[in-house]
């Protein structure tokens, strides 16, 4: 019989993507780190991104430029100082990825020159998306995994889903900490105990609550609920970024079109051939997600669309073989030649603007528990994400928050003895239906009711199906031997609720928060994030020591 494992390191860092990984490279030298994957190593978003990193990296462009485009695409809602900071660093961030062998695109230049290929995507003024070709995640996943496996100090455990954070009270009055988490090993079926005096959320975002996303099956806002369970507040969840071009067909399963091919030319188009987004914005098919993602929802629902059409098939095909292999090759395999025809393309939720509240070095409001990357709301992305500042900020503040840790490391405490998980009082399942209905109502009421346009009484039917969905969880979670899919299901679920409380309580519509009750912006409230609070509550299966 295996037994339960109970682990102890000086860092765990829970997520396995760029953010993750480049944190665990900046503590290898320095600390013993344990990095979790809920599925193998490269299966999270940053190996799915096609676009690019965005920095000042050309002589034309400038930080101020970069900071402002940000904040315009931000809506009013990004904290200026997390923006300066982030693409202050940018550079630096850039040139680190280059010195551990990420090959990012080179194109020859007219004095024989072979210089990085930048290219421009939406909401930006300049071409500042440094690229490897149309799979830049995937390049940088990769390099970063093979430098991680090279060091001694880092252990990767794959196939390690954690449940739950475990916190300590403070001593006298003091702040509370976390200290660990539980852990189901899904290889033993076993729950194991991991202890770390620093823990770290980089776990991604919540993009799977909506029944149609870019995104891979591991982005199930666990870190984002994990966090709210344990006492941290979290902000500005209404701002679910929807990407406007994915691959419609049935098989495709979301498959993203990646906006580099609008940066490059690509149009919008309605099934008669003509463009639209000239009428909704000044940037046309460049203009900020949002604008795009509504512009082409409100057309399909005008004229009873089940998609819009994408098409670059104006460029040289040799033009586009060379700067979206990709798509060129995924589009071929469900039988769409870009260099030929356009493609049709719906918007599907893509990106958590929102998050734990954090700062720029990733502390939250627990005591040594950071968060990073998408899981984190710094205040980069306010209202809405420009393209491609996603993967910098998971750079940017992982690097961040490594010398924030690697600072108090002398001054540690050593790893608590943690209390094994209890499951004294729980048995199998019989009747696993349950949760695969559940999963299915959940995520289609979220896409119906809490989509890229909502109304209040959409809202309160969500908020409504929330409780009744987390009531029947509850009861499922303290009764019966937890699996992958209950964890996840109960994770989604909070973050819904998080995403609806959010939404009701802004009374305007506000980059990726549309509603027709509130269609204009309040220029009467003051300026500033939603944030909520969690009260103190005590947990079948406690997170509080």
């Amino acid at each position: 019989m295996v037994e339960k494992q109970s682990h102890k390191f000086d860092v765990l860092i829970i997520g396995s993507g760029a953010a993750g990984l480049n944190l665990a490279l900046e503590l290898a030298p320095h600390a013993r780190v344990a990095v979790l994957s809920k599925g193998p190593l490269s299966e999270g978003s940053t190996f799915y991104a096609q676009g690019g990193v965005a920095a000042v990296l050309d002589e034309t462009d400038s930080i101020k430029s970069h900071i402002e485009d940000t904040l315009i695409a931000g809506a009013g809602l990004c904290e200026e100082a997390t923006v300066r900071y982030i693409v202050e660093n940018g550079r630096a961030a850039i040139e680190k990825l280059i010195g551990y062998g990420v090959g990012f695109t080179k194109e020859r230049q007219p004095d024989g020159k072979n210089l990085y290929h930048l290219t421009r995507e939406g909401g930006h003024s300049h071409r500042r998306v440094i690229h490897a070709a149309d799979a830049t995640g995937k390049a940088i996943e990769l390099t970063l995994e093979k430098q991680v496996l090279a060091q001694p100090n880092i252990q990767i455990f794959e196939h390690h889903n954690a449940i739950d954070l475990i916190v300590e009270s403070g001593v006298d009055g003091g702040p509370e900490r976390c200290i660990g988490a539980y852990v189901l090993n899904e290889r033993t079926d076993k729950v194991d105990t991991f202890a770390a005096p620093f823990v770290v959320l980089a776990t991604g975002g919540a993009s799977k609550v909506y029944m149609y996303t870019s995104n891979p099956d591991t982005c199930t806002g666990d870190g984002i609920a994990m966090a709210w369970r344990a006492g941290c507040r979290v902000a500005n969840m209404e701002f679910t970024q929807f990407h406007p071009t994915c691959l419609y067909h049935p098989e495709a399963k979301s498959f993203l079109i990646t906006e580099a091919v609008r940066g490059e030319g690509g149009v919008l188009l309605l099934p008669d051939g003509s463009r639209f987004m000239d009428r909704f914005h000044e940037r046309a098919e460049l203009a900020p997600r949002d604008v795009v993602a509504r512009a082409i929802d409100f057309e399909m629902k005008r004229l009873g669309l089940d998609s819009v059409f994408l098409d670059i098939s104006h460029k040289p095909k040799e033009f586009i073989e060379e700067h979206f292999p990709t798509v060129y090759e995924r589009c071929k395999k469900y039988g769409f030649d870009i260099t030929k025809e356009p493609i049709p393309v719906v918007p599907a939720a893509h990106y958590t603007c929102g998050g734990v509240k954090s700062g720029i070095n990733g502390h939250t409001d627990l005591e040594n528990l950071y968060a990073i990357g998408e899981v984190a709301y710094t205040g980069l992305h306010g209202a809405n994400r420009m393209a491609s500042n996603s993967l910098l900020e998971c750079l940017v503040i992982s690097a961040a928050a490594g010398a924030d840790i690697r600072a108090k490391l002398a001054t540690a405490p050593a790893p608590a003895k943690l209390k094994p998980w209890d499951e004294s009082q729980v048995t199998d399942s019989d009747e696993e239906v349950v949760l695969s209905h559940n999963w299915d109502e959940l995520r289609r009421f979220m896409w119906d009711y809490v989509g890229i346009v909502r109304t209040d009484k959409r809202l309160e039917r969500a908020k409504h199906r929330i409780d009744l969905l987390q009531s029947e969880i509850h009861e499922y979670y303290g009764n019966f031997h937890v699996n992958r899919d209950l964890l996840e299901l109960r994770n989604l679920t909070q973050c819904a609720e998080l995403i609806v409380r959010c939404a009701m309580a802004r009374k305007e519509s506000r980059g990726l928060h549309y509603t027709r009750d509130y269609p204009a912006l309040d220029t009467t409230a003051p300026l500033g994030p939603t944030i909520l609070t969690p009260q103190k509550r005590t947990r079948k299966r406690g997170v509080r020591l």
